[in-house]
C-alpha cells in the first residue's frame, strides 16, 4: 500500500517545533531589545567624560544654546563645540578646576572629548535641525527641559509618532525666532497676543513662513 503523505512529513512536528522556537526566539529578542529604554532612550543618562550642568550655564548663567551649537542654524545637526569653545570662559573661570582637566587637555591638543551620543534617531531618518529652528521651533520641543538639567538625558521618545503629532499639527510648536532658546517663554509671556491663542497666532506663522504640514514618507525618509 502506498503512503498516503509524503516521506518529509514525518518531519513536519520537528519542523514545526524548531520554526516555532526560532519565531519566538526573535519576538522576545527584539521586544527585548526595542522596548528597552537603550533603544527608545527616554531617560537614557550616560555618564559623559566631563560633567557639564546645563541648568548651571543655561537656566543660571543665562548663556544661549546657540554659543556652544552654533551651527544649529545652518546645519542639519547641532554640533558639539570644540573645547577651544569651552575655554573661553574657562580660560578665566575655574582654569585650575581638576574636573576641567579634560577640557584643557583637548583645547591644547586638538584631540576631541569623547563625549557619549545621547539623542539619536535611526540612520534611515533624516532629520534637518536648521530647517526646524529656522521656522520657529524651539530646542524644548524635542530635547525637553534641557536648560534645567544637571546631567544631560534623553527627555522625549523622537519616535514616528512623536514626529507625525508635530507634523500634523505644527501651529501649536510654533514660536517667534527671537524665542527659540529662550526654553521658558510662552505665548502668555507676550502682552501682544493677550487676546490670541497659541493656535492662532501659530497658524499666522505657518501661512507667513509657508511651514508645511508634512506627513509623506519621503519628508523624513530619503
Amino acid at each position: 500500500m502506498s503512503a498516503i503523505f509524503p516521506k518529509w512529513t514525518n518531519r513536519l512536528p520537528v519542523m514545526i517545533i524548531i520554526g516555532g522556537a526560532l519565531t519566538a526566539s526573535a519576538v522576545t529578542a527584539g521586544v527585548w531589545y526595542y522596548f528597552t529604554p537603550k533603544y527608545a532612550r527616554v531617560g537614557y543618562q550616560p555618564i559623559q567624560p566631563v560633567s557639564f550642568s546645563h541648568a548651571t550655564h543655561v537656566n543660571q548663567l543665562g548663556m544661549d544654546c546657540r554659543y556652544c551649537h552654533d551651527k544649529v542654524e545652518q546645519s542639519w545637526f547641532s554640533n558639539i563645540p570644540a573645547a577651544s569653545t569651552c575655554m573661553n570662559c574657562h580660560n578665566q573661570v575655574l582654569k585650575d578646576d581638576p574636573r576641567l582637566e579634560l577640557v584643557r587637555e583637548s583645547a591644547a591638543t586638538g584631540k576631541p572629548i569623547p563625549w557619549v551620543q545621547i539623542h539619536r534617531v535611526p540612520d534611515f531618518v533624516y532629520f534637518n535641525h536648521a530647517v526646524h529652528v529656522n521656522r520657529g521651533i524651539s530646542c524644548v520641543e524635542c530635547h525637553g527641559p534641557i536648560d534645567k538639567m544637571e546631567e544631560v538625558y534623553h527627555a522625549k521618545p523622537l519616535s514616528m509618532t512623536f514626529c507625525l503629532d508635530c507634523h500634523r499639527d505644527p501651529a501649536s510648536k510654533l514660536r517667534p525666532l527671537d524665542k527659540i532658546t529662550d526654553l521658558n517663554w510662552t505665548w502668555s509671556d507676550d502682552p501682544n497676543v493677550a487676546a490670541q491663542t497659541q493656535r492662532a497666532k501659530g497658524k499666522e506663522m505657518m501661512d507667513h513662513w509657508r511651514v508645511e504640514s508634512l506627513e509623506n514618507c519621503s519628508a523624513c525618509h530619503r
